[in-house]
């Protein structure tokens, strides 16, 4: 009887999500750029090219707890979705009306919500 509560603990530890490491990107400037409306974001476009691909295999909540909420997610089907950060302001930003697609981050996310694939790009999946 005993074992069961130190079983159920230790699952909760595990299933628990932290923040990723980020290396130089400004994470409070990131936060507090939501749609990239400020243009903080683009700021940091070089460090996070560099590291996108440490982010390969982590959770949705790790990104959430290091990335902040994304500014869009997209649901593709039930194996995969999508979860958008903006660099350039989108057209979600009061006041702008962008001439051309912003430039994004585009997380992709499997089936049991691990990233598969990051990509800095302009195109919708």
């Amino acid at each position: 009887m005993r074992i069961l509560p130190l079983f159920l603990f230790i699952c909760m530890l595990a299933s628990c999500s932290s923040k990723l490491d980020t290396g130089a990107i400004n994470i409070d400037n990131w936060k507090s750029d939501r749609y990239g409306c400020k243009g903080l974001r683009l700021q940091d476009q070089e460090e996070f090219e560099k590291i996108k691909n440490t982010f390969l295999g982590a959770d949705n909540q790790a990104l959430i707890k290091t990335f902040g909420r994304p500014d869009r997610v997209e649901l593709v089907d039930k194996s995969q979705s999508f979860f958008f950060y903006f660099l350039e302001p989108s057209g979600d930003c009061e006041g702008i009306k962008p001439e051309k697609e912003p430039l994004r981050v585009l997380f992709r996310m499997n089936a049991i919500s691990k990233v598969s694939e990051v990509t800095v790009t302009t195109l919708n999946p």
